[in-house]
């Protein structure tokens, strides 16, 4: 497993060794052991897979309050999208900055998202599905959205709110300034 490190501290990219021949190719893309060797010791509770149809669809910018806060580990299993981590930790050196991530079916990678970061992704192909590990379940008196075009945030999308394909809720998203958000940052966290 290649791992490295992003501009934001605790997000990463966790590459996979891929084994292929004729037939195609084989991947552990998650083995607690290996992972702990690295100081990643997530335990993972639930694993998600979601189908976005079409190119511009947005998911996010989305995360869970305390107590059922959630690491996530991201990838793609068909297709190709832009996963993006914002760190939303008050007090924080890097509070609302992002990073974002290709993540294709081809080349494997996976982001590992920390708990205090919002995370949202925009598809780059049709049919695109997305696969991701939780560290807590899903708890819907946690869940919270992030405006995805926030112009605090500066992401550069691809696509603009016009010719995003968005839910309600993340279309009614607040923005950063009028988050309600729980999350500080904490030194040696």
């Amino acid at each position: 497993m290649q791992i490295a490190q992003t501009a934001l501290p605790g997000v990463m990219i966790l590459t996979p060794v891929r084994h292929g021949d004729d037939r195609g190719f084989f991947s552990e893309s998650w083995n607690k052991a290996r992972l702990a060797e690295h100081g990643i010791t997530v335990e993972f509770v639930q694993d998600n897979h979601s189908l976005s149809r079409d190119v511009g669809t947005v998911r996010g910018l989305h995360f869970q309050t305390p107590p059922h806060a959630q690491v996530k580990l991201v990838r793609c299993g068909r297709g190709a999208f832009l996963d993006v981590a914002v760190d939303i930790r008050r007090g924080s050196a890097t509070f609302g900055k992002w990073v974002g991530v290709e993540l294709t079916a081809e080349n494997g990678r996976q982001l590992l998202v920390p708990e205090g970061f919002a995370h949202g992704f925009v598809t780059r192909a049709p049919d695109t599905e997305i696969v991701y590990k939780c560290s807590d379940y899903y708890a819907p008196e946690c869940d919270r959205a992030l405006m995805f075009d926030d112009p605090a945030l500066g992401i550069d999308w691809g696509v603009t709110r016009q010719n995003a394909i968005l839910s309600s809720k993340d279309a009614a998203a607040p923005a950063l300034a009028d988050l309600d958000n729980p999350f500080v940052w904490e030194e040696g966290a």
